[in-house]
């Protein structure tokens, strides 16, 4: 299973496969439901069969669809409670992505794996992550304005403070006991004694700078989503001491966070995040309504399409949940051609749009249908 990150969206970019296959399926969470996940995943796989049957023979299209075909028996993923499921496979490359959010069913094949969904989960401006964090122990939410989803941690990555600091805790001034916290079960809980505050504040310093390195390093710089911090007031300042995490918002939530529940917390979160995410649109909208005036900007998709074969797209927006059949013909003109989705060799023209700006080193940000600046599916800002 692999971590939804810029770095595994490149990765699928790059690959040149033909046929390239994506599927992508919502997932019921309990482990109960797990048959129910395997009927519709199957269902998706005769829909990909078909479509490849329009172009390849009966002994091409088993070889292609064997190895997501594999993905039914594997019980390690059907029990693992995620919210969705993506697939790619083409030849010398297979990833599977767990995702923490449920996507619209989807099979395409094409030339190239369709990323649109994930870049949709990756680039959407509401998305956030939350740390509840207390002096011993840590849990990691991904969020957005209607949800959080707490994450799974590696199995490299130390939770607890015992986990993170082993013998090097100054464990002899220090009693156990344990508390509920947001995810349910107990949760270590020390005791000072004795005159020990100062080498007890100090294993908290160093275990706060392990989490605030962890958390950027495994999960903010890799998805370049904001972090909130959910801690009691006399932490803060301790964690901002340590922290090197540019993503962190300067508001925070000054609560215990074993002591609230998970869907009061999604209202709190997103009370900081609205101002920011409604900031981050309302910038971009306006830089592409001043680059449109300018004659840098446009959202007539033939000339956005001819701008980025040329490498001139600086920010590509582009409407979430919409797919537009057209297909670029020519890398080099630009020039496009309308075309049935269904044809194994066609793609989503939104998808190969956000593809080739990315790949030409521009920026691609997904925007809900009523926050777009255009109605056309897509807007451009030109870097010249």
């Amino acid at each position: 299973m692999e971590l939804l990150t810029k770095e595994l969206i490149k990765e699928l970019l790059a690959a040149e496969h033909s046929p390239s296959l994506s599927l992508y399926m919502p997932m019921k969470k309990h482990r109960s439901e797990s048959p129910q996940n395997i009927i519709r995943f199957n269902n998706l796989l005769k829909e990909m069969e078909e479509s490849l049957r329009q172009k390849y023979s009966a002994d091409e299209v088993r070889e292609f669809i064997n190895p997501i075909k594999d993905l039914s028996n594997d019980n390690t993923i059907w029990n693992k409670g995620f919210a969705g499921l993506a697939a790619f496979s083409a030849k010398g490359l297979f990833k599977v992505v767990g995702l923490n959010q449920a996507v619209e069913e989807l099979v395409i094949v094409a030339d190239s794996f369709h990323t649109k969904p994930l870049r949709k989960l990756s680039q959407s401006l509401d998305h956030y992550h939350v740390l509840g964090l207390s002096l011993h122990d840590f849990i990691l939410f991904e969020g957005n304005r209607d949800s959080l989803t707490e994450i799974e941690l590696s199995d490299d990555m130390p939770r607890t403070i015992t986990e993170a600091l082993g013998d090097k805790i100054t464990d002899k001034n220090l009693t156990f006991g344990t508390y509920g916290g947001i995810g349910g079960g107990s949760t270590p809980m020390y005791h000072g004694h004795g005159d020990k505050n100062e080498e007890t504040e100090k294993d908290s310093e160093r275990y706060f700078r392990m989490v605030a390195q962890a958390v950027h390093d495994h999960y903010s710089k890799p998805s370049g989503w904001p972090l909130i911090l959910v801690a009691l007031p006399e932490h803060h300042n301790l964690f901002n001491k340590v922290n090197k995490n540019p993503l962190l918002l300067s508001n925070t939530i000054s609560i215990d966070p074993s002591s609230i529940s998970k869907d009061k917390l999604v209202d709190m979160a997103w009370d900081i995040m609205e101002p920011e995410y409604n900031q981050r649109l309302d910038s971009l909208i306006d830089r592409f309504e001043q680059a449109s005036a300018d004659g840098k900007g446009s959202d007539d998709y033939r000339e956005v399409a001819k701008a980025a074969v040329e490498g001139r797209v600086d920010t590509l927006i582009i409407e979430a949940d919409r797919i537009i059949p057209i297909k670029i013909t020519d890398y080099v003109s630009g020039e496009t051609k309308k075309k049935d989705l269904t044809n194994p060799k066609v793609d989503d023209l939104l998808d190969d749009m956000g593809e080739l700006v990315i790949k030409m080193g521009g920026e691609v940000m997904v925007m809900p249908k009523n926050k777009m600046p255009s109605d056309t599916g897509l807007a451009a800002i030109y870097r010249y």
